[in-house]
């Protein structure tokens, strides 16, 4: 049942560019089916599972922010979105690909209740290159949804629905820093 849920809902994605393409019947669709795929999530306690563990990439979302939808069309990020997790430094890291090759990095602090972790971002990475703090309003929560071996679905503080894949699961971040 879990396979062929997921099977569903991955098929869902086809041509919405990772959501920005997304009709609002479409995004409705792709919620039902992210909502099935929760409902018969394995991993019990997912903050504290080694499958949380590793560099994710992004298939959909609908944050509006991460897809830069307010942007003119040829500075939306069109390359991967990847997010790395690792809950032995309690780090994450937001990649971007191109055209703008953004990242950013935060500090997590599972609450210990209902699967959510806060999440703090201390630096943002700019073109690739150019490092800034950021500011203290740039946290939220996530909480994990659905957790295997490939797939994770997670819910944001702000309604936004995440469908990641896993990547490299040996991927890890340092404690502090790049």
């Amino acid at each position: 049942a879990v396979e062929a849920a997921k099977a569903e809902l991955l098929q869902s994605l086809q041509g919405l560019e990772r959501g920005a393409a997304a009709s609002e019947e479409q995004a409705a669709e792709v919620d039902r089916l992210a909502a099935a795929v929760e409902a018969l999530n394995p991993t019990r306690d997912p903050l504290a599972s080694p499958l949380l563990n590793g560099q994710w990439e992004l298939i959909y979302t609908t944050s509006a922010s991460i897809l830069g939808l307010s942007k003119p069309k040829v500075l939306r990020p069109w390359g991967a979105i990847k997010q790395a997790l690792d809950t032995q430094t309690l780090r994450a890291e937001n990649l971007e690909g191109a055209p703008l090759f953004n990242a950013v990095r935060a500090k997590l602090t599972p609450r210990g209740e209902d699967d959510i972790v806060d999440v703090k971002f201390d630096t943002f990475r700019l073109l690739n290159s150019l490092k800034v703090q950021a500011p203290e309003r740039a946290r939220g929560w996530l909480k994990i949804t659905f957790l295997d071996e490939q797939m994770r679905v997670c819910r944001g503080d702000k309604g936004n629905l995440f469908v990641l894949t896993m990547v490299d699961r040996d991927y890890s971040l340092p404690a502090e820093g790049w």
